[in-house]
């Protein structure tokens, strides 16, 4: 059995995905639009006009595969109560992590170190995704 995070950017997924390429070096895999599906959502499940907006996607960040989408496409993504965790290699990997992370978003919890870890911090992107940021040993 194997879980993946699936984010809603709700309309700016296209945004995120090259956020995330140039901050994480992801790779996107997948990006389907909803005008390439064979028939498009029943009415009031995307807003109108959201033809080329992504229907799914999937980016890899290291050994991880994420999927994305717009969802609904209604602008402002709204996500609650769940934190992504990035294990970095060392503080330095960290670091580059969390500073490309933290462009444009709010710092939670600077990098520091702490009781479980020579250095951990969290903050949430410009897209409201929560970031924890660890290196482990």
């Amino acid at each position: 059995m194997k879980i993946n995070a699936y984010i809603n950017f709700n309309g700016r997924c296209d945004e995120a995905l090259e956020f995330y390429k140039g901050a994480l070096n992801a790779r996107v895999d997948t990006v389907m639009r909803y005008k390439d599906a064979p028939e498009m959502p029943p009415p009031g499940m995307v807003a109108p006009g959201s033809e080329n907006k992504v229907m799914h996607s999937s980016f890899r960040v290291g050994e991880t595969d994420v999927m994305a989408t717009d969802g609904y496409c209604g602008g402002q993504p709204e996500i609650k109560g769940i934190s992504l965790t990035l294990t970095a290699d060392d503080e330095a990997g960290a670091r580059r992590a969390f500073d490309a992370l933290a462009a444009g978003g709010q710092v939670q919890m600077p990098l520091g170190k702490t009781f479980f870890s020579p250095c951990f911090g969290m903050l949430a992107d410009r897209f409201g995704v929560q970031w924890m940021i660890i290196v482990l040993g």
